[in-house]
């Protein structure tokens, strides 16, 4: 999928979130495309995963289990994981919104002003092992220039 047709699908989306959540749309946009290759990987065409949020054992739906990428202790290595499934990609978006709002470790994320920040917070309380995560979701927003759709969140 193009980055302009997932930006339109999931935008108005990631907008009404916002408004419920204090998470900038603009922050859910990127962050789905780089989980998940613009709507394209696996895991979000078979799970409707957009985040790549793994299933614990708090996790009550159904699931489903695909290999991942971790960094760990220096280097990247494959290893199966077990993933949230939903019926829906709008279900993926409100599940992240609560998922960073129930988790005390992110709590800090929503003190920031600005979604540049909110994605500094995000890497620093450990959202992925990649160590260039920040920049990465940064990068998407400003080249897609996704700050448009935050309309003052939060």
């Amino acid at each position: 999928m193009k980055p302009i047709e997932f930006i339109a699908m999931i935008g108005s989306s990631a907008q009404a979130t916002a408004k419920r959540t204090g998470v900038f749309a603009s922050i859910t946009i990127a962050q789905a495309a780089l989980e998940s290759g613009w709507g394209e990987s696996g895991l979000a065409k078979v799970g409707k995963n957009l985040f790549g949020i793994k299933a614990d054992s708090r996790w009550r739906g159904e699931t489903l289990i695909l290999q991942t990428k971790e960094f760990i202790r220096g280097q990247w290595v494959v290893v199966p994981a077990k993933w949230r499934k939903y019926a829906s990609w709008q279900e993926s978006i409100d599940d992240h919104a609560a998922f960073l709002k129930q988790n005390p470790r992110y709590q800090p994320c929503f003190q920031c002003l600005k979604a540049e920040a909110f994605a500094q917070a995000l890497a620093k309380a450990g959202y992925a092992t990649d160590p260039g995560y920040a920049d990465k979701v940064i990068n998407l927003m400003n080249q897609h220039k996704l700050q448009a759709l935050d309309g003052g969140t939060p």
